[in-house]
């Protein structure tokens, strides 16, 4: 199986420009008339919140009303959203969020209280955030090559932490042990910080994490970084090499955060939505101050998220049914 999730980055991709009023169809009330929501089904202060909070402030400069963050945590995001899905399609409901629930949490959660293939129509690309292999620093492994010497010598010792069963980095962690024919204890954490945490203080051996969470510690030291699941090297840690410099090509994975709508939301309003946050993107203020934190910005647009949504399903299905990962 190839372990290659290719996600290229498009923006400017080209896009209808849109009014700041866009008329829905012959008759209709124009859009936007009044606050629009967006549900971001994951806590406050998280990642998918920072990402819905900064494209909610350029979206409202653009259209004149108000974008509103609604959290609506739980159930690994299925809860947040069901309440996008079965909002009225008219523009007024958003959703924010990472790829779980829409393309991946089908597979791991026993049922849905939405069909993830028909609920949505996708908008835009956010941002992908590229992850970062990292060991502790009392480990002795400097590279990759040294780390999957040392799992080969000890089946099923090593520990890899994870944010939680069915997490990206529990994802990660399955495609690289496939990738290099290692077994490594998953350990599973509620959040990606305790992990990290874990990892500082030597009690668990690597993470496979996202560069942002863990770019402070790797620059202060705390941890060591062996490798980025990238197709280069990234600015932020020039001297990390790529997986495949370290000798696991193909390896390029990331955890990609998008904007969706329910299914039946008029193509003009998406088409006015993804272009509004295409220009956020390449907005310094906005899209500048997230690529300085490892982030690889998105706004390509609606088929291009598709196809990535599609893409998504495709290459994880096989990996969660193979190490039969389920919900917490």
């Amino acid at each position: 199986m190839s372990h290659r999730i290719h996600r290229r980055i498009l923006l400017g991709a080209p896009l209808a420009l849109a009014a700041p009023v866009i008329a829905r169809a012959q008759g209709s009330a124009p859009w936007p008339t009044k606050p629009v929501r967006i549900v971001v089904p994951f806590p406050a202060g998280g990642l998918v919140d920072t990402l819905a909070r900064s494209v909610s402030q350029s979206l409202a400069t653009k259209f004149g009303q108000p974008f509103v963050v609604d959290n609506r945590a739980g159930a690994g995001g299925n809860i947040g959203a069901d309440l996008a899905a079965k909002a009225a399609p008219d523009g007024y409901t958003l959703l924010v969020s990472s790829m779980g629930p829409l393309a991946v949490n089908q597979f791991i959660y026993g049922a849905m209280p939405y069909d993830t293939n028909t609920a949505f129509a996708p908008i835009t690309l956010l941002a992908t955030t590229p992850k970062v292999l990292c060991v502790a620093n009392a480990r002795p492994w400097q590279n990759v090559a040294a780390l999957v010497a040392a799992a080969k010598q000890r089946p099923g010792q090593l520990t890899a932490g994870s944010a939680g069963s069915g997490s990206s980095l529990h994802l990660a962690l399955e495609l690289f042990k496939g990738a290099t024919g290692t077994d490594i204890q998953h350990v599973p954490y509620r959040g990606a910080a305790p992990a990290i945490t874990d990892l500082i203080a030597g009690n668990i051996d690597l993470v496979i994490d996202n560069v942002p969470n863990i770019l402070a510690h790797i620059r202060g030291n705390a941890v060591r970084p062996l490798a980025v699941a990238t197709e280069q090297r990234l600015p932020q840690l020039p001297d990390v090499p790529t997986m495949a410099e370290a000798g696991v090509p193909g390896f390029i994975f990331g955890t990609s955060f998008g904007m969706a709508a329910p299914a039946g939301t008029p193509a003009s309003v998406i088409n006015a939505i993804a272009e509004g946050v295409a220009a956020a993107m390449r907005d310094p203020a906005v899209g500048g101050r997230l690529a300085e934190q490892g982030t690889l910005l998105g706004g390509q647009g609606p088929q291009a998220f598709a196809a990535l949504i599609d893409n998504e399903k495709k290459t994880l299905e096989p990996v969660i049914k193979r190490a039969d990962i389920k919900a917490d």
